[in-house]
């Protein structure tokens, strides 16, 4: 069995994904690398065959219709033999010296009998044209060298939290869970993080600078006018957030505090974008997306309203607006969005 599954969604991605596998093919046998080609329509096939026949033992090359970044992630599931699975999108890349301690981590994690549910490092914002690499650690947070529990996590601050770039989950608790993430929907990165913490109980965090996230493609997800032209995606993953978990019944008080306040950025993000786009269409969107966090949960509606996010956002009129965007600015620098 290998140690390690690396899932990477591919579509139309014969400009970088070549980078991408090469800097985990130093897994070597330990892993295997599942390039799913989401039925691209460059040369993304035929670069994923290659580095299957090259590679037989470490690459396995998987073509479907074209199903979005969420159907290529299931599929990536589905087909994973590996104890652990990690998702890499095609445009980011591995560390090689992380790497190397990431395998040996788990390596003797395995070797000892000790399973963990979530493995954590750290990574980095490769912006383009930034000479300052922004990287996000948990040093600050989460006690290192041993396994712990939600129990020993500390406080994270607003804006920091564990996101698809920094965990590598236990399949087998993938398949528990039984995470499902929807089709055709950008931004169900947050659902693969969210959806299954309730279920983890052991962790371990290596403070590594594991995963490089390159930012800064006009055409990338994150770039805002995009965000902004594909709201509707973006509050579909929103509701399923508040839908498919129900904080209530979230045991541990630590793993449901750090839930909450992952679901307040998620929300805040949303409703400034909705903001942001300045059409009365989408201020219309806002009003539905706090009414229908309303009617699912009237407790959690209010715990969002008096956080300092929620508060932020639903601040009345033009002024109100002004106010929320100014912080959505200073936070952009901050976190590194493009």
């Amino acid at each position: 069995m290998k140690l390690l599954s690396l899932a990477i969604p591919c579509y139309n991605s014969q400009d970088y994904m070549e980078h991408c596998i090469e800097s985990l093919l130093p897994g070597g046998d330990k892993v295997e690398i599942l390039i799913i080609n989401d039925g691209s329509t460059d040369r993304t096939a035929e670069i994923a065959d290659h580095y299957q026949q090259k590679y037989p033992s470490i690459i396995k090359a998987i073509h479907q219709t074209n199903g979005g970044h969420g159907e290529a992630v299931n599929t990536g599931i589905r087909n994973a033999v590996g104890l652990y699975f990690k998702v890499v999108d095609s445009d980011d890349w591995i560390d090689g010296d992380s790497y190397k301690k990431v395998l040996n981590t788990l390596g003797k994690l395995t070797s000892a009998g000790e399973a963990i549910d979530m493995l954590i490092c750290n990574y980095v914002y490769e912006k383009m044209g930034a000479a300052h690499k922004i990287a996000v650690r948990y040093n600050n947070v989460l006690p290192e060298k041993r396994i712990f529990s939600w129990d020993d996590v500390g406080t994270f601050r607003k804006g920091r939290y564990m996101l698809m770039h920094s965990v590598i989950y236990r399949t087998k608790l993938l398949h528990d869970c039984k995470l499902v993430l929807p089709k055709h929907t950008f931004y169900v990165d947050n659902l693969f993080v969210y959806i299954p913490l309730p279920y983890v109980t052991k962790l371990y965090y290596l403070n590594v600078d594991l995963y490089r996230y390159f930012i800064g493609r006009i055409d990338q997800s994150i770039n805002e006018q995009v965000m902004i032209s594909r709201i509707d995606q973006q509050i579909k993953v929103n509701k399923l957030m508040f839908e498919l978990v129900d904080l209530n019944k979230v045991t541990n008080q630590k793993c449901r505090k750090y839930m909450l306040n992952y679901l307040e950025i998620i929300t805040t993000v949303s409703t400034i974008l909705l903001m942001r786009s300045g059409t009365f269409e989408n201020l219309v969107k806002k009003q539905d997306l706090w009414r229908f966090i309303k009617e699912k949960d009237d407790r959690l509606f209010y715990r969002l309203r008096r956080g300092v996010m929620g508060t932020t956002v639903n601040l009345p009129g033009k002024a109100g607006r002004v106010i929320s965007l100014a912080v959505y600015r200073i936070s952009k620098k901050i976190v590194g969005f493009n």
